[in-house]
């Protein structure tokens, strides 16, 4: 692999492969079981696994070490992710995994336009037709 490959990408790989198998997964698992109750199981094992590794990392002692500005801003995330996967699990179990996934997809036309206007991210005329094509492509994957 080339040196100056971003590792970002493949992380971001990463991340889709395993998001993919949260739907399939997820999906699997919704049969006669409360959508609330499936999100707060799959947030314990989450919470346990991170745990573990961040424990195994020796980064737990680093906790103290968070700023209140970020530790706010964590909790925001966090606050937000709930939501979420509240409204993930519900929406699988009532309709197609690749209809809601698509849906939820569009977090990432989300995030361009929040971005340019929260963290002053550039606004391009390519990210701008990337993102129209995401929202033509969510529309026709969830019809």
């Amino acid at each position: 692999m080339h040196m100056n490959f971003p590792i970002w990408i493949l992380l971001g790989l990463g991340s889709a492969f395993s998001a993919a198998l949260v739907a399939i997964f997820g999906k699997l698992g919704l049969e006669k079981v409360d959508t609330t109750l499936a999100t707060t199981a799959r947030a314990a094992v989450m919470f346990l696994l991170l745990l573990i590794f961040v424990a195994a990392t020796g980064r737990l002692t680093a906790l103290g070490s968070i700023s209140g500005r970020a530790l706010l801003f964590i909790v925001l995330a966090g606050v937000a992710g709930a939501a979420s996967w509240l409204f993930y699990f519900w929406g699988l179990k009532l309709g197609p995994a690749n209809g809601l996934v698509a849906m939820d997809r569009l977090s990432i036309v989300m995030v361009v336009i929040l971005a340019a206007i929260f963290l002053g991210e550039k606004l391009t005329w390519t990210v701008a037709a990337g993102a129209a094509l995401m929202v033509g492509g969510a529309i026709l994957i969830a019809l």
